[in-house]
């Protein structure tokens, strides 16, 4: 087997066990994350923020994304093709939504926004901002053209590895909120 099966095998066996440890989490951890990426994204206004409607057990930004949406414009994203960055579309709350790519719900309406802030979803992450995702690398192509977007991961504390085995394409994450603390490249500096 080749590196890169290697790695392609061990990423799979740590998804397996993070949405597995994501999955026994507390109601009360989802409580205490949501809180924290409240407390820290509060202050921004006239901003454009990506959140993300969760699917499965993801840690939930919405409570966030409707408080944010009095004084910013929220957008989430959007698959529109395969091997192609996310695109983002204008959220409101309440507004019509319908099943998109891989079961995630999206606006039926509204327009295209290029975020200043992205809340990006993970399966796994490491206390130095690396970042295991699904694997169909949608958010490292995203997060590759907007180098000036503060982004800021959100997961469980349930979901942190000791070390997200990384590709040169995986691009780490400034900021990770979790029910216990602040992680990231950008902490450990």
């Amino acid at each position: 087997m080749g590196s890169d099966a290697r790695l392609a095998e061990e990423k799979a066996q740590l998804r397996k066990r993070c949405i597995a440890a994501r999955d026994a989490a507390p109601t009360l951890a989802r409580a205490k994350a949501s809180t924290r990426l409240f407390a820290r994204l509060m202050h921004l206004r006239g901003k454009t923020v990506a959140g993300y409607l969760p699917i499965g057990s993801e840690a939930d930004p919405t409570g966030t994304l409707r408080a944010l949406s009095f004084t910013n414009r929220i957008c989430v994203p959007v698959v529109t093709a395969k091997g192609a960055p996310l695109r983002f579309r204008e959220w409101t709350p309440g507004c019509a939504t319908e099943r998109g790519a891989f079961g995630v719900q999206v606006p039926i309406e509204g327009s295209w926004r290029v975020p200043d802030v992205l809340i990006v979803p993970m399966v796994g992450f490491d206390a130095s901002g690396g970042r295991l995702g699904y694997g169909g690398g949608f958010y490292d192509r995203t997060l590759a053209g907007m180098e000036n977007a503060l982004v800021v991961g959100l997961a469980l504390e349930a979901q942190r590895l000791q070390a997200v085995p990384r590709e040169a394409t995986d691009i780490p994450l400034p900021w990770i909120v979790t029910d216990r603390g602040v992680f990231g490249a950008a902490v450990s500096r």
